[in-house]
């Protein structure tokens, strides 16, 4: 019995991120739009709490269909603009994004791990994809999701535990 207790505590850890098993939940959404599910999202911090610039950070997005990596990608810099949010290295980070993501399908989580350190690592299913050293890079991206000017002030406020 406490082999299985064991091999059960492995497999629940194997799909998050490496240095990030100490991370808390702030909170969970789930978008969907008209009528088709999208995806869940999950927000973690060192307390469960989440505070802008504050790291650790981890955000997990499990989505709940196919998605070609090119429409990812669109999609931010979309976001970007609705929000008026520019920075001199956005191209740049876009092309990055286009050459880390790999089309998703139904049930794949990808992850943004936002270090100390201020570095910013994606993961699918738990599995390195890489990683952007650009300190600036990890809380533009959050602010899709977790700023004020957010498209979806609704899933902001269910990732951030206020409802």
């Amino acid at each position: 019995m406490r082999q299985l207790l064991l091999l059960l505590a492995v497999l629940a850890t194997a799909a998050v991120p490496a240095g990030a098993a100490q991370l808390q939940k702030v909170g969970e959404a789930h978008l969907k739009v008209l009528l088709w599910p999208v995806y869940n999202s999950r927000l973690y911090s060192s307390d469960g709490n989440y505070v802008a610039g504050q790291r650790p950070v981890r955000l997990d997005i499990e989505y709940l269909r196919n998605i070609d990596a090119a429409d990812l990608v669109a999609r931010t810099a979309d976001e970007w603009r609705h929000q008026d949010v520019t920075h001199e290295r956005q191209p740049e980070w876009l092309a990055q994004l286009a050459e880390l993501w790999p089309d998703v399908a139904e049930g794949d989580v990808l992850s943004l791990l936002v270090d100390d350190r201020n570095v910013s690592t994606f993961y699918r299913n738990g599995e390195r994809l890489g990683t952007l050293e650009d300190p600036d890079f990890g809380q533009h991206f959050l602010d899709i999701w977790l700023s004020p000017d957010t498209s979806r002030p609704e899933l902001r406020l269910a990732l951030l535990g206020q409802r």
